[in-house]
């Protein structure tokens, strides 16, 4: 593949809800633009795109893949995103490089969850869209009612550019309403330009009429000339739809088949015709600048070919095999071979320009999100705001070969996934994996097995329970006396044990006539702390608990701070059971972000798990719920969440404090806790 200039340069990304056909289209196009020699099916596992052993299992697409296609001197360089939520990091990820966007819909679902919010996104970013209604040759398909539905449930003006020529087994092609021109496909996709069909002539009239009043608002010469009854040329309505469509002021829609390969070929020159390239869509200091400077927006993690880094240039012109600098990390990098890629398959570039999008591999020190800048360079660019991962679940290597390998595994996978987050918890003594849903986690899985060849088990993670005390002990007594020849061990001790709400523990003494003398103060202490780590009922670290050392008797010969320390475990231990020991548990505060026609729902289901509800407050069309709840009832609540709002709801959670945990819930902690 040739260099392109900039102008000549478009950056589209693909997004929709699931199973709305994001990869099948893509495959079309490059079918049509000859990256590919035969048109593959999602279904039969060989399409360009989808390539992962994981996406060909399941037949749906879980990492972003580049695809770049030439067509009318034009590189084209298309960005298919995962339609599961569970991915959403990758469409984050397209967000932030894609100079346009290709939103499609499903003739016969409409506008479904996962458009709206991407289509919401969009309008935060202000990226200009094009909507393409896909699989109008299934049963059902309505072009005219998804319309419909796209406005009245999403914003900006939404106008046909193309109307379908019949539907489900009858569609057999497409109105061009730009150039008034029809065209009919035969059973390989090829067009066939034919007049338009006499009964759709009103209705071609009608949209056609609506197309340019769109048009004409973008422009106001244009106005003026259409108010005064002027004709306008196509010129001047092509010119002000590319105004209103890079102003994000239009919406155009077109239509086909992807899995027919019906208007795709229409899609490709409106892209050309009227999708921005990325001089347009960014400042002139930029453009101007004479320095390179990339942005890292994806890594791929390979076991055998090593790191593959897929970036944007938003400087200058990026050449390969040079040095540069790593910005965020003040560190030189040395970049090899630039690739431009279709899929997987990485074609060689000497040089990628301004707005391009490409591939670097081995790159040592360099994350996603990273600028990477010629020396000369200060420019930092802004990163890549991902979703916060809410489902935790506990990892457990299989065998001790898997255990010897999940460390690097695991670390190369989070490299690819910014979505990740692992940990250990150093009080269950478990690793903690979190991810943005069952399917993401599942994945990982699944990559770790087949790409690294390590097994895990997967465990719901316990929770960080606590023990602390509701009464107070008096001068409990404990002694440990030990003789076995020679030096023997001897500790004595009182204490007083109360409660003690303003940290873990106070240790004091008010020991009078040198009962147990000052060396051995420390020694009960540790006793004490040693004694509180592992738990007195149910084996969960004891908190906020005062213990006061108030008496004692020592021996000259065989006390010693081993002996002392021995006391003052035996001496908590003893003095703890009596002072009304409880279990704690931690609560968490929650923000959740959701239409307010789930209210109720939402608001019932936390009642339902013990939380609580601070406050509502709107944030635009939806509304935030704050709440307090029991770590011990929210650990699916992604689950949950998506299951009560349709998925259109999201959250974050924080550790807030620890709560005394009612008593039939106590007593089956115990109880499980003393059969494991």
């Amino acid at each position: 593949m040739k260099v392109y200039s900039s102008v000549h340069i478009r950056n589209v990304g693909f997004m929709s809800h699931v199973n709305a056909g994001k990869t099948s289209l893509t495959e079309a196009l490059a079918y049509n633009t000859g990256a590919t020699k035969r048109l593959g099916k999602v279904d039969e596992g060989n399409t360009i795109a989808d390539y992962h052993s994981e996406e060909i299992a399941r037949k749906v697409t879980v990492n972003t893949s580049l695809v770049a296609c030439e067509w009318q001197n034009t590189k084209i360089n298309i960005l298919d995103t995962p339609g599961l939520s569970d991915f959403f990091g990758e469409v984050k990820s397209v967000l932030r490089v894609a100079d346009s966007l290709v939103i499609l819909l499903d003739a016969v679902a409409g506008v479904e969850v996962r458009t709206e919010i991407i289509w919401d996104l969009a309008d935060i970013d202000n990226t200009p869209r094009f909507a393409f209604i896909n699989k109008m040759d299934r049963e059902n398909a309505n072009f005219y009612n998804t319309v419909s539905s796209m406005q009245e449930n999403l914003t900006k003006q939404i106008i046909p550019i193309q109307l379908p020529i019949g539907s489900a087994d009858q569609f057999k092609g497409i109105v061009d309403l730009l150039n008034m021109r029809a065209y009919h496909y035969d059973g390989r996709g090829k067009p066939t330009t034919i007049a338009i069909p006499e009964e759709m002539l009103d209705e071609v009239n009608s949209y056609r009429e609506k197309l340019i009043e769109a048009a004409v608002e973008s422009d106001d010469e244009l106005t003026m000339k259409y108010l005064e009854g002027e004709e306008l040329s196509t010129g001047e309505i092509t010119r002000g739809l590319k105004l209103g469509i890079l102003n994000c002021s239009i919406v155009p829609i077109l239509c086909g088949s992807a899995l027919l390969n019906i208007g795709c070929d229409l899609l490709l020159d409106v892209l050309v015709d009227y999708a921005p390239n990325p001089l347009e869509r960014i400042d002139d200091s930029q453009i101007a600048s004479k320095e390179s400077a990339s942005l890292i927006f994806k890594t791929i993690a390979d076991p055998y070919v090593g790191r593959i880094s897929y970036f944007k240039v938003l400087q200058g012109v990026f050449h390969g095999d040079s040095f540069y600098r790593n910005a965020n990390k003040s560190t030189d990098e040395k970049v090899g071979q630039l690739f431009t890629m279709q899929g997987k398959i990485q074609m060689q570039i000497p040089e990628l320009h301004f707005g391009d999008i490409g591939a670097i591999a081995k790159l040592a020190q360099t994350s996603t999100g990273d600028t990477l800048t010629t020396k000369d360079s200060n420019v930092i660019f802004s990163g890549i705001n991902y979703p916060i991962p809410t489902l935790t679940i506990a990892i457990e290597p299989k065998t001790k070969v898997d255990e010897d390998k999940l460390g690097n595994a695991i670390n190369r996978i989070l490299e690819e996934d910014p979505t990740l987050r692992l940990e250990t918890n150093l009080e269950t003594k478990q690793t903690l994996l979190t991810g943005l849903g069952e399917a993401h986690i599942d994945i990982i899985i699944e990559k770790l097995k087949n790409k690294f060849g390590v097994e895990v088990e997967k465990y719901p993670p316990k929770v960080p329970y606590r023990e602390t005390i509701r009464g107070i002990a008096k001068r409990i007594e404990a002694k440990h006396k030990k003789q076995s020849g020679g030096a023997g061990q001897y500790g004595h001790v009182f204490i007083d044990i109360s409660p003690y709400p303003d940290g873990e523990l106070e240790f004091d003494q008010k020991v009078f006539g040198g009962a147990v003398p000052k060396q051995y103060f420390p020694a009960v202490e540790k006793g004490v702390r040693e004694a509180m780590s592992r738990g007195i009922i149910a084996g969960y670290p004891v908190t906020n608990v005062k213990v006061t050392l108030v008496d004692g008797s020592y021996h000259s010969v065989d006390s010693n701070e081993m002996a002392f320390k021995m006391a003052g475990i035996q001496a908590f231990k003893k003095g703890f059971k009596e002072a009304q020991p409880v279990i704690l548990e931690p609560f968490n505060n929650i923000e959740i972000e959701i239409p307010e026609e789930y209210m109720g729902d939402i608001i019932g289901d936390l009642n339902s798990k013990r939380g609580r509800i601070l406050g509502m407050e709107p944030k635009g069309k939806y509304q935030v719920v704050k709440a307090q709840a029991p770590l011990s009832e929210m650990h699916s609540y992604t689950i949950d969440l998506k299951s009560l709002a349709h998925g259109r709801g999201s959250f974050n959670m924080e550790f807030s404090h620890y709560e005394e945990l009612p008593i039939n819930l106590a007593e089956k902690i115990i109880t499980e806790t003393k059969a494991e």
